[in-house]
């Protein structure tokens, strides 16, 4: 009985150690995705934040000059500089998964206004990621 028992909980212990290691569902995959766009802008890290986006993803956003679209990873990768952790908090509110496409909404509230992303992704040779950003920017910030 003490073997039985001591087996069974040795192959859970297993089995919880592996399934902690890498993320197995489609959601936690996109939640995986997005985590690196958000730690990457967080830390200003550009090699984190690019494994986040397919090269041809695009950013959309409104701005004083009106409507603009440019390729999301060279806007970052001219914007993200090395330097101390970004003060900002971060959180996703939503994930929507449908076979091989997904959709995220993202928060990041910093001391004066909050970005509210929109993310589209797609699962890609096996791999999710963005291919499309759009977003808004809020004065203030929301409350926790």
């Amino acid at each position: 009985m003490k073997k039985l028992l001591l087996s069974t909980l040795l192959f859970l212990a297993c089995l919880t150690a592996a399934s902690a290691q890498e993320p197995t569902s489609d959601y936690a995959l996109v939640e995986q995705t997005v985590g690196y766009y958000l730690d990457g802008g967080t830390n200003r890290d550009f090699e984190t934040l690019k494994k986040a986006f397919h090269e041809s993803a695009t950013m959309k956003y409104i701005s004083g000059d009106g409507y603009t679209e440019v390729n999301a990873l060279e806007f970052f990768r001219k914007g993200t500089k090395p330097g101390p952790k970004s003060d900002r908090k971060t959180r996703v509110v939503a994930i929507d998964v449908s076979g091989h496409a997904a959709t995220a909404k993202l928060e990041i509230d910093y001391p004066t206004f909050t970005f509210v992303d929109y993310m589209t992704l797609l699962k890609i040779d096996g791999e999710w990621k963005i291919v499309s950003k759009v977003f808004y920017r809020r004065a203030g910030t929301v409350k926790e």
